[in-house]
């Protein structure tokens, strides 16, 4: 479960965004769906995530957040001896909804689609 304590007490803070951008980027990929979000690559690949808060909304209970999220992923090869395909990253974007319990703190993360 994905719990987001420190941004949940900067709620109405004026530091509330910074805080919110810093803790979804040190999230792990494996909690984000970065693979279900994947444009050009095969394979999604932890860390260096950037994210860039589009919007913010407090509904019943929750606060809800719009995130861009910028990460890297690869073309995976099949990983055998003599393979000439080259591993190199490509640039992946995608827009994750985070609710956020007001309450508890506990997030959950959906991948929007256009």
């Amino acid at each position: 479960m994905i719990r987001l304590a420190k941004t949940l007490d900067a709620w109405g803070t004026p530091g509330f965004k910074d805080i919110l951008k810093r803790e979804i980027e040190q999230m792990d990929a494996g909690q984000l769906p970065l693979q279900q979000g994947l444009s050009t690559g095969s394979y999604a690949i932890d860390g260096n995530l950037n994210a860039m808060i589009i919007g913010v909304s407090e509904a019943a209970g929750f606060i809800r957040v719009t995130a861009g999220i910028f990460y890297s992923g690869i073309i995976a090869g099949c990983s055998c001896a003599d393979d000439p395909t080259p591993v190199n990253e490509e640039s992946e974007y995608c827009v994750v909804q985070l609710e956020i319990n007001k309450l508890t703190a506990e997030t959950t993360v959906a991948l929007l689609t256009e």
